[in-house]
């Protein structure tokens, strides 16, 4: 399992309930990265999209004591989520938010992509600092590229030791 998010430079990743920035280089990547993949998610990340609507060929997973909404597949909890996510081929499978369950997921990932941005966006939402956090590794980390005024970095980090699901 994978986990993927664009964050700031104090490891912020969202505010008042949407993305940080406009970074059309960046939501390419996640298109790209995600398309034809298994993305697993929080209600309130599924109703942060247009229209509360599940992204377009994907399978959407939502972590939600809620009913699921008509395109996704739900899971009521943790251990719910855990056995379906078994159904699915681990390197198909993207995290992709929002703070509570990439703090609850980030653990079983083999590898998380995260979108540096040189820029505080002022975050009310936050993920754990990898950089400072144990078991994860800095792999790979890409050249500064410009997108919409800001500078990005797509780095790669490799989780040394994850749980097995």
């Amino acid at each position: 399992m994978r986990a993927i998010f664009c964050a700031d430079e104090k490891w912020g990743i969202g505010k008042n309930g949407g993305l940080l920035f406009s970074l059309p280089l960046d939501m390419k990547f996640f298109r790209e990265t995600t398309k034809g993949k298994i993305v697993v998610m929080g209600r309130k990340t599924l109703d942060s999209f247009p229209n509360g609507a599940p992204l377009k060929g994907r399978v959407n997973i939502v972590l939600s004591t809620k009913d699921p909404k008509e395109g996704t597949v739900g899971a009521k909890n943790m251990q719910e989520l855990l056995a379906l996510l078994k159904n699915y081929p681990a390197e198909d499978v993207f995290v992709i938010g929002g703070e509570s369950v990439y703090r609850a997921l980030l653990p079983y990932c083999e590898e998380v992509l995260v979108t540096k941005v040189a820029a505080d966006g002022g975050a009310d939402t936050f993920v754990p600092n990898l950089d400072e956090a144990e078991g994860f590794q800095l792999a790979k980390e890409g050249e500064p590229v410009l997108d919409n005024g800001y500078t990005l970095r797509f780095c790669t980090y490799r989780n040394t030791a994850p749980w097995e699901i």
